[in-house]
């Protein structure tokens, strides 16, 4: 049995991993687990979406796979020590461990991508930075090493990306591509300004303002104040 052990945190962003639970949940004999603190509702960024835990982090000791997912709750989590030490204690046992947008945020707080190549969504490539990884802009998939498990997917709909390929290394080429035709997903969009690097300003601008509505309230400049100031700190000291 391969367990997955999706992290849920308040304000996620849904696509982040219903994406990728719809992929992996078909994989041969999985067990797909919504873990937080504890079993109950979890309310998205939207604020009307409510997603289930199932499993506490002290129930899921051991999974096989770690999504975690992101979202503007991602800052608050980066900084909640439950998490923090689960991620760390759960790496070393699990085949994977993965993120999809600013949940590598999450992952890099918890000092698991410190001088990795990383990505995440394209607003928060400051942020990883600032944690220690090397922040890649220009790649939806980054693995950190050749062989390693660590595994970051860019921004929301990559994760559909990440989902296929990690559904390929655990149960072969075929089974990813039965899966991939179950969802059918073969996107063939009539626009094209999915990646920074094709859109306009007008549409970066237009973007980072929709972007805003979900980021410009005081409890989430808050935290990211806070966070930008502990590692500011870390940083000073460090190099006394």
């Amino acid at each position: 049995m391969t367990q997955i052990a999706i992290v849920l945190y308040p304000r996620f962003t849904a696509l982040d991993f219903i994406g990728p639970y719809e992929v992996l949940r078909a994989l041969p004999d999985a067990e797909v687990r919504f873990v937080w603190h504890e079993p109950g509702p979890v309310v998205a960024d939207s604020g009307v979406l409510v997603v289930g835990a199932t499993h506490s982090f002290d129930e899921t000791p051991s999974p096989d796979v770690v999504l975690v997912p992101g979202g503007p709750g991602c800052f608050a989590a980066s900084q909640d020590e439950k998490v923090l030490d689960w991620l760390r204690a759960v790496r070393p046992g699990a085949q994977w461990t993965t993120s999809v947008c600013t949940g590598s945020v999450v992952l890099a707080a918890a000092g698991l991508l410190d001088g990795r190549p990383a990505t995440t969504h394209w607003s928060s490539m400051a942020a990883l930075t600032l944690h220690g990884a090397k922040a890649v802009s220009d790649e939806r998939i980054v693995r950190a090493l050749p062989d390693d498990d660590l595994v970051t997917a860019a921004g929301v709909s990559a994760g559909l990306d990440l989902a296929l390929w990690l559904a390929e290394q655990i149960a072969g080429r075929a089974r990813a591509e039965a899966i991939q035709l179950v969802i059918e997903y073969d996107p063939q969009p009539h626009l094209d300004s999915g990646h920074r690097s094709k859109a306009s300003a007008g549409t970066i601008a237009t973007s980072t303002m929709l972007l805003s509505r979900d980021v410009d309230k005081p409890e989430l400049l808050k935290t990211s104040a806070r966070l930008l100031w502990d590692r500011t700190l870390t940083t000073v000291r460090s190099r006394r």
